[in-house]
């Protein structure tokens, strides 16, 4: 089964791609069937994802000695491109993740999308996604990569205008294609500067080929491809300053919103740091940007998601946050510490965001958490799972975020204090926003009249993932995640107590004063709120950059569009009408002339044989003259 999964990994994406195509043309209309067919794509995915993890624990495959298969994809004079696939501990660990999560996700699904007119169109569109996903898994060069990652986005543009008879739904869709292909552009840009100056966008042969030229060349060039191709990550992975695509991409279903945009897609720009770390990690400017911008991306979402009322936006700017952690421990030098936590959040954060889709799913479609509750007696399944994400996510013993998140803080920490000092404080701010929700939602006086039951469908998947959200954090230290996965150094393997000590007493005490302002209400939270004023309107209205974007683009795209409108009507049409008039002048005067009568032409031609004879007559007289003075002709 292992060689067999390992030598045929490219049918882990073709199996959902099939399943696309089948449904897509075929199947629409009949939903079980429909269903069924994705699900038992993306379980034969998981199965053989299972298989290649085997592979590569038995036959001790690496991050530097991967297994790659090839075949010649496009070739034409000087130029190359291969068409393959990639099996290390990094692509096994996000095949594992994609396709287990999307396996839970579309048996939520089924009781989540019951009675939905689009209900075969919502399963193509998953299996299209996890086709798109897992091939940018595997892939073997950048420009592969890029051509999955380009699908991935085509995907999210799908699923997130799902409904797209509603103008939220139309809105979000755009702004999130939009935004996202400012920073693919970039990405493009450094591909294809990379294929210029080494000839090649293969991840082995440039794992080869850098240590090389840096060494003769110093990190300039390469810094600013770098760059580059960190705008990708920056607009995929909903970084500051691109991440404001990301809470308005909840306008799609909750299974959407659980699967694409807090544990796979968001995710893909960290991988494709982590995929080219040989690259990123060669050049220290690079990895000094890559953390300040995880950094200050981790405190903005956390800041942000401490005002917001909608529960699936604050579980959205909860998911920015967590990305930068990520992208801060890429930046420090600890992919493990990364890929350890983004396994564990790709867990608990599909839970909440399904847990989420629950709890509105039962109030009506209720977003807002100050509407909401005491639920936990109606819906004690999803109270429980959803406590335990809660409290996964705060950094608590001995649930999963605990350990993965105080890994990040030790790589932080041995290397800038600053950086520990604002993941320490996003910690904090984590805790007491996520348990602001959960006692908003579950506790207090019940605000709903009908509060309908949740489906089986709809419950097991919760229960599969609170239980992954309380042991892969445990199993990953106890098994020591960093040498099962053998992603090398640099990395910070063991916990530091200290550390881990003070981020939990810190999460403990957001804890207690959440309880005081929203459990007990021993604290008025609108009396904060006014005394909080200008910081509290700030964060609240999203530091109003979504304002400011659409400033600039009143100032600049419509002003350049005005000036463009003016260039093109009074130059470019001023000319053109100005020489078509200028013709039109010629033609009339012209046209005096041609009138069609033969009485007029033999008048201007016996005018025109009077004149040219006086001509001539005048001008023999002139020479005549000269001649008979003695002069010179």
């Amino acid at each position: 089964m292992e060689q067999f999964a390992l030598t045929h990994a490219w049918l882990i994406p073709l199996v959902p791609a099939a399943a696309f195509a089948i449904i897509g043309l075929f199947l629409q209309n009949f939903h079980k069937l429909s269903a069924a067919i994705a699900i038992l794509a993306i379980t034969f995915g998981f199965v053989m994802s299972l298989g290649i993890a085997g592979a590569v624990f038995n036959l001790g495959i690496t991050v530097d000695a991967p297994f790659v298969q090839r075949i010649e994809w496009i070739k034409i004079a000087g130029l190359q491109f291969d068409m393959g696939v990639i099996i290390d501990p990094l692509s096994v660990l996000m095949l594992l993740v994609v396709t287990l999560v999307s396996l839970l996700v579309q048996i939520y699904s089924v009781g989540y999308m019951k009675g939905d007119k689009g209900f075969g169109r919502f399963f193509s569109y998953m299996s299209l996604f996890s086709a798109s996903m897992l091939g940018l898994n595997i892939s073997i060069n950048f420009v592969q990569m890029y051509v999955f990652w380009e699908l991935v986005g085509l995907c999210s543009y799908l699923l997130i205008g799902f409904y797209y008879y509603r103008i939220p739904a139309r809105e979000a869709a755009k702004k999130a294609f939009i935004t996202t292909r400012i920073g693919d552009f970039g990405l493009l840009i450094g591909i294809l500067l990379l294929q210029m100056l080494f000839g090649t966008v293969d991840f082995i042969q440039l794992r080869q080929v850098i240590p090389v030229y840096l060494m003769a060349n110093g990190a300039g060039v390469l810094t600013i491809i770098g760059i580059l191709l960190f705008m990708g990550p920056i607009g995929k992975s909903g970084q500051f300053p691109l991440h404001v695509w990301l809470p308005d991409a909840m306008e799609g279903p909750a299974p959407v919103s659980a699967l694409i945009h807090a544990a796979t897609m968001v995710v893909a720009g960290v991988y494709l740091v982590a995929r080219a770390y040989f690259l990123f990690a060669s050049l220290p400017i690079l990895m000094n940007i890559i953390a300040w911008i995880g950094a200050f991306t981790a405190f903005f979402g956390a800041s942000i998601a401490f005002s917001q009322h909608a529960i699936k936006r604050i579980l959205a700017y909860s998911t920015i946050s967590q990305l930068g952690y990520m992208m801060l421990s890429l930046g420090v030098g600890s992919l493990t510490a990364s890929m350890f936590h983004l396994m564990t959040h790709a867990f608990f954060k599909s839970l909440l965001f399904l847990c989420a889709g629950a709890v509105m799913h039962a109030v009506n479609e209720e977003a807002d958490i100050f509407k909401m509750g005491g639920l936990r007696r109606k819906m004690p399944v999803v109270f429980v799972t959803m406590t335990i994400g809660v409290l996964a996510i705060s950094g608590l013993p001995p649930f999963s975020g605990f350990f993965s998140k105080d890994a990040i803080l030790a790589a932080a920490a041995h290397v800038s204090m600053p950086l520990y000092l604002i993941g320490i404080v996003t910690a904090f701010m984590t805790a007491f926003y996520m348990a602001r929700l959960l006692f908003l939602v579950f506790f207090g006086e019940s605000r709903q009249k009908e509060v309908h039951k949740v489906s089986r469908f709809m419950q097991l998947p919760l229960i599969v993932l609170a239980a992954l959200a309380v042991v892969s954090g445990l199993g990953g230290y106890v098994y020591n995640f960093g040498d099962w996965v053998r992603f090398g150094p640099p990395v910070v393997e063991h916990m530091d107590w200290l550390l881990a000590s003070t981020s939990t007493l810190l999460s403990l005490l957001a804890f207690v004063l959440a309880w005081n302002i929203y459990g007990s209400k021993r604290w008025s939270s609108d009396i904060i709120a006014k005394k909080l004023g200008i910081i509290y309107t700030i964060t609240f209205n999203k530091y109003y950059i979504d304002e400011f974007y659409a400033l600039l683009c009143r100032i600049f795209i419509d002003g350049i569009g005005k000036i463009m409108y003016f260039i093109d009507l009074y130059i470019i049409d001023g000319t053109v009408n100005a020489v078509s008039a200028l013709v039109l002048l010629f033609s009339k005067l012209l046209s005096k002339f041609q009138t069609g009568q033969v009485q007029r032409y033999a008048a201007v031609f016996v005018c025109g044989v009077v004149i040219l004879l006086l001509c001539t007559i005048m001008y023999l007289d002139k020479v005549n003259g000269v001649l008979a003075a003695g002069g010179a002709f």
